[in-house]
């Protein structure tokens, strides 16, 4: 019976971890309208299932990190009561955090798990130190680490942009997803300002955009014999791919060890289970921290959202080769407003909740997976 709860609590948890962070690989390409939600979704679906499959062989590491080993004294580790605790408070907290918008941290949510119920467990023996080495520090580092990159990378992009010669220029959109340059229009309106004011067609047309953000930037010209809006577009792609890649390889074997303890299965198995949890959970239950991530951090043209991705699956993959917990949220969120902080485009009040709701996930996570080991150890 306690088998089957842990099992059911972990499947859990990859469908909280799904809805909340399936979409964040792909924010970009929604962000910057390079992709409409439903084709974003898709694509990070694929990718971050295609991730998993590779954890099951790359990321050993992180599976006995988070099944509390070195953390907890092995006997503890070893407690099926002990990772249900986990795996409950976990979930419990990713899911509310989802069903309010907010971007948060799996990681960072098992982190907060393993002290609750490790501190209830094992007391004393909690070794405080592997915690700070092993788990904090990296998720303290890494989106400092990602802003301090994205920034000098976005900056350095922009500068090679134009000594290629590839220039940018004002778009409105006129219908569905019709990109239209202003330089095109220009001879034909009343107004050659068409971001701070209606313009008029020759024929007839009415245009008015009411903020400058509603202005799109695109690229014109050519790179290498190939057209620089095209290889952007391509590379942005990519680049999302990547990062919803380098999430499934760094989150499936994170959760998969909680189940370490089930003789069983086969852990190869679990991690595939577990996996197209975490993919149903984002087709159902993404939307809402997609438009935070997309829409609400920083205004995003295709550069910016280009190497903010880059950046991310750098970094995210780099971390799951070698085993270090990093997340996947703070690295994103810190890339995405370090190119924001360059183009002047980030809302300090949306990152502003966006850092308090982190603050608050560990003590939610381990308050929930405390209760939960307290209240086991009274039964037994």
């Amino acid at each position: 019976m306690l088998v089957g709860a842990l099992i059911l609590a972990a499947v859990f948890l990859a469908f909280a971890n799904g809805a909340n962070d399936n979409f964040k690989g792909v924010a970009t390409l929604y962000g910057s309208n390079a992709a409409s939600y439903r084709t974003a979704l898709a694509l990070a679906t694929i990718a971050t299932l295609a991730g998993s499959i590779t954890s099951v062989f790359l990321a050993e590491g992180l599976i006995t990190a988070f099944s509390g080993k070195g953390l907890v004294p092995d006997v503890v580790a070893a407690s099926q009561s002990f990772l249900l605790a986990v795996a409950f408070g976990a979930a419990v907290t990713v899911m509310l955090a989802t069903r309010l918008g907010f971007p948060v941290s799996t990681t960072h949510a098992l982190t907060g798990a393993l002290v609750g119920a490790g501190f209830i467990a094992a007391g004393d023996a909690l070794n405080l130190g592997q915690l700070g080495t092993a788990f904090f520090l990296p998720l303290l580092v890494s989106p400092a680490l990602a802003v301090l990159i994205a920034m000098p990378f976005y900056a350095a992009a922009s500068r090679g942009v134009k000594l290629f010669g590839i220039e940018r220029e004002s778009c409105v959109c006129i219908g569905p997803r019709q990109f239209v340059p202003v330089s095109t229009m220009a001879s034909n309106m009343a107004s050659r300002d068409c971001c701070d004011a209606g313009c008029v067609s020759s024929a007839g047309i009415e245009l008015s955009v009411g903020r400058n953000s509603e202005c799109v930037i695109k690229y014109r010209g050519n790179f290498l014999g190939l057209s620089a809006q095209g290889l952007v577009d391509g590379l942005h792609y990519c680049s999302a791919a990547a990062v919803s890649f380098a999430r499934g390889l760094n989150d499936t074997p994170k959760i998969a060890g909680l189940l370490l303890v089930v003789k069983a299965f086969d852990i190869r198995i679990s991690m595939i289970a577990l996996a197209t949890a975490m993919a149903l959970g984002g087709i159902v239950a993404a939307r809402r921290v997609a438009e935070t991530m997309s829409k609400k951090i920083s205004i995003m043209n295709d550069g910016q959202a280009l190497s903010a991705n880059l950046v991310t699956a750098a970094l995210v993959i780099g971390a799951s080769r070698y085993g270090v917990p990093v997340s996947t949220t703070h690295v994103s969120v810190g890339a995405i407003s370090g190119a924001g902080i360059v183009n002047g485009t980030v809302n300090g009040g949306v990152l502003g909740s966006i850092l308090l709701s982190w603050v608050l996930t560990l003590p939610i996570a381990a308050v929930a997976a405390g209760l939960l080991m307290w209240f086991q150890n009274q039964i037994v």
